[in-house]
């Protein structure tokens, strides 16, 4: 007999967000890795769904899921980008690219925007405290009121000019690597300082607004340096 491996990966983190970070951060730090290592493209994508939807759906964002996040990363076979960063807005063909790895779910979270740290950092905070990480992906962009690009948001209605297509789901918000390691994402492809994915734990397909327990995951455009902020 064989034995066939799931085509995917699921987690289920019930409260524990800080495990939905962990699974987030090794995903973006394998596909840095893997574009570094052979010399190509990487793109890294996330989507939210329903934790209730049996079949793949396909929304273009904002998502209107909740509570489940699929994460896919895709390769490109030629080593090159594919489209040029100004070229018309299309999917990466499937010929083109290959999926590393397999298709991750994560249960029970939720990613959306969670706020930009206080201007003034408490003496106590801890070294990965929500109030001492880096405020740039709030305060820093090329262009009026253009922060939110440094930002990957389920609520936020901001695409990648390439998404792909993997496991019949349509990844339209991405994070794409360069064989320099070099981070760029969602729509617009400049370099970023610092970029920032925020988590809240879901219950059901609610998002639990009112609770203290929130993740930030933030990295640079440059040197990847993917570190998790908690409270």
């Amino acid at each position: 007999m064989v034995l066939v491996a799931p085509a995917f990966t699921k987690i289920k983190t019930g409260n524990d967000i800080t495990t939905a970070a962990v699974t987030i951060a090794g995903a973006l730090e394998q596909g840095r890795n893997y574009a570094m290592g052979n010399n190509t493209y990487v793109w890294v994508g996330f989507y939210e769904e329903d934790v209730t939807a049996l079949t793949p759906t396909n929304v273009a964002p904002p998502y209107t899921g909740k509570g489940r996040v699929l994460i896919a990363s895709v390769f490109s076979r030629d080593g090159t980008k594919i489209y040029e960063d100004s070229d018309p807005v299309a999917h990466l063909p499937t010929s083109r690219i290959k999926q590393l790895g397999r298709l991750i779910k994560v249960e029970g979270v939720h990613i959306t925007d969670i706020g930009a740290p206080p201007t003034s950092t408490p003496s106590a905070a801890p070294s990965d405290s929500l109030d001492v990480r880096l405020d740039y992906p709030y305060t820093y962009a090329a262009g009026i009121n253009a922060d939110h690009f440094n930002r990957i948001s389920s609520d936020s209605a901001d695409m990648t000019r390439f998404a792909f297509v993997a496991q019949n789901y349509t990844f339209s918000k991405t994070v794409r690597f360069n064989s320099r390691g070099e981070a760029n994402l969602n729509s617009t492809y400049t370099l970023k300082n610092a970029a920032e994915i925020g988590l809240k734990p879901t219950h059901g397909i609610v998002v639990d607004n009112t609770t203290a327990n929130v993740v930030a995951i933030q990295f640079g455009g440059v040197g990847g340096n993917f570190r998790i902020f908690r409270r």
